[in-house]
């Protein structure tokens, strides 16, 4: 009975032992080891942060040079367009032979009809005579004049007044229909431009009923000043002939080097990939790779994006914030996650005209409706944070100003709690080695946001060659000038150190970053992309940092 007793008694004690031990590690935070942590502890309270630049829907599916190792037919038929560009021969036929007499009889026909000029002295005396490929699609001038470019521009693709998208008869964009001949996309150009009416928006939002002739913009002299004063009275028919023979030229090319049964195909997986099936493939990433951040930030996104985010996966997760001013034009929107466990109350207040309202006076800041995103919001625990999203502009020249104006507004502005503390992701539009007064170089950025306090998911200086970008145009795209051959995709492509998520040095400290261009968390440097895996031109960015503060 004694030893009973005893056993019972050291049984209590080591019960009453293992209470009390175990009320400590959780006063001290140490439990989460077989328990759970304590929310108090600077681990527990760590922020998994994304950014990632979606990039915008691009309508020509050729524009960029892609990695389709499962599809070699690509490498194949992009190798007999340079060649074929490159070293055409004789079959650098002279213009008429492609885009007919025949066919410039009709469309000058069409083109007087509508009260335009006759193209006739221009046909005979210039274009007419031209060869195809040193002639026409190499002249730099034409370039310079943006004489094919600029219809191009606007006729590629044309969204109706319901959303819907309308392609030009082109190789260079989502047009589904055959262009197996000449005959057979001429007549399906010509009725497109001149006789197919669609109902767009105009400048003051009202639906008006257009021709694509009619959407044509003069090109301006004191813009482009390659063109003389006689072709810029002319430049609406000029344009509109100059135009024709483009897409004739591409046409005649196309069915040159490749037969119509395999380009047309592969042209049709990559719109259906890139394409129509861009915004399921990024979400899809998002919500099977990202889902765990507390944040993500998000440039370029379009409204329907925004839309179908918000009725699946990410929405049940996130509270999904999209700009009051929202871009409807481009269609190119900054966009902020917030995890709803992390952030129970979503959005405090948007505070972007703030931001903007602190850019210097008399300087023009090259921002548009829909670039800066920034928000005030507290976390489950009550800290204040500024959250914000933003797209720089091509050249990187909006990026500092857009940094200084937020700094300033958290110290200034009475709409931001003096305790924020910022997270900013965002596509800075850096260089590796950029120009002044042209492009951001980017170790000039990293100096100038460290004067800040600020420190990034690189540390406190970025690496030049720590890129994020990895794309060279092909020669299927009006300006020839920036096409990269097969050899050049490096030396001449888009590569550079882009992508950043900036947060508050004494306020955090940096745990992990990794970047991903596949959609499964792997980065593989000297790969172009898009691919058909990975539907963007940016890499994603996630940082997980940890709080310093109490």
């Amino acid at each position: 009975t004694r030893a009973l007793q005893t056993y019972r008694n050291n049984i209590a004690i080591v019960i009453i032992i293992t209470i009390l031990y175990t009320a400590f590690l959780y006063r001290s935070g140490g439990a989460r080891s077989y328990l759970s942590m304590s929310s108090n502890t600077p681990a527990a309270r760590r922020m998994q942060v994304t950014t990632f630049n979606v990039a915008a829907i691009n309508n020509n599916p050729f524009e960029y040079w892609l990695t389709m190792p499962e599809n070699p037919a690509y490498d194949a038929l992009m190798g007999k367009v340079e060649e074929f560009l490159e070293n055409p021969g004789d079959k650098d036929v002279t213009v008429n032979k492609v885009f007919t007499q025949e066919m410039f009889e009709q469309l000058d026909k069409r083109l007087t009809s509508v009260g335009w000029k006759s193209m006739q002295q221009y046909w005979e005396s210039d274009f007419s005579k031209r060869t195809i490929v040193e002639g026409f699609l190499k002249d730099t001038t034409l370039g310079s004049k943006r004489l094919a470019s600029m219809p191009d521009r606007i006729t590629n693709t044309i969204f109706t007044a319901e959303g819907k998208a309308v392609f030009r008869p082109t190789v260079i964009n989502m047009y589904e229909k055959d262009l197996n001949d000449q005959s057979m996309w001429w007549k399906a150009w010509e009725s497109f431009m001149f006789e197919k009416k669609i109902k767009i928006k105009d400048k003051d939002d009202k639906v008006v009923e257009k021709a694509p002739w009619a959407m044509l913009q003069s090109i301006k002299k004191a813009k482009y000043p390659a063109i003389t004063d006689q072709e810029e009275k002319d430049s609406l028919p000029l344009q509109t002939l100059c135009g024709a023979i483009f897409d004739a030229i591409l046409v005649h090319m196309m069915n040159t080097v490749e037969k119509p049964d395999v380009w047309q195909p592969l042209k049709r997986t990559i719109v259906e990939n890139l394409n129509k099936k861009k915004i399921p493939h990024t979400l899809s990433i998002l919500e099977s790779q990202y889902i765990e951040s507390s944040i993500i930030m998000l440039q370029e996104v379009s409204s329907a994006l925004i839309d179908q985010a918000r009725k699946g996966k990410l929405g049940k997760n996130f509270h999904i914030i999209a700009p009051a001013d929202l871009d409807t034009v481009r269609d190119q929107n900054s966009v902020i996650l917030l995890c709803k466990k992390a952030f129970p109350k979503g959005k405090i207040a948007e505070v972007t005209s703030v931001v903007e309202s602190m850019f210097p006076k008399g300087t023009k800041v090259p921002v548009a409706n829909g670039d800066i995103l920034a928000i005030t919001t507290k976390n489950a625990r009550g800290d204040n944070f500024v959250v914000s999203s933003f797209h720089g502009d091509t050249n990187g020249l909006a990026t500092i100003p857009v940094l200084d104006a937020i700094v300033v507004a958290m110290k200034k502005s009475d709409k931001i709690p003096d305790t924020s503390r910022l997270v900013f992701g965002l596509d800075a539009n850096t260089y590796e080695n950029g120009v002044q007064g042209k492009s951001q170089d980017v170790m000039l950025w990293g100096a100038h946001y460290m004067t800040h306090g600020l420190t990034s998911c690189w540390g406190d200086m970025p690496q030049k060659n720590n890129y994020t970008t990895y794309n060279s145009r092909t020669y299927l795209q009006p300006q020839l000038n920036k096409a990269c051959k097969r050899s050049e995709k490096r030396e001449k492509g888009d590569i550079n150190p882009k992508d950043f998520i900036l947060f508050d040095k004494k306020s955090f400290k940096l745990v992990q970053t990794w970047k991903d261009n596949t959609g499964e968390k792997v980065y593989k440097e000297d790969m172009p992309f898009p691919t058909l895996q990975f539907p963007s031109d940016h890499g994603i960015l996630t940082t997980i940092i940890e709080p310093t503060f109490d």
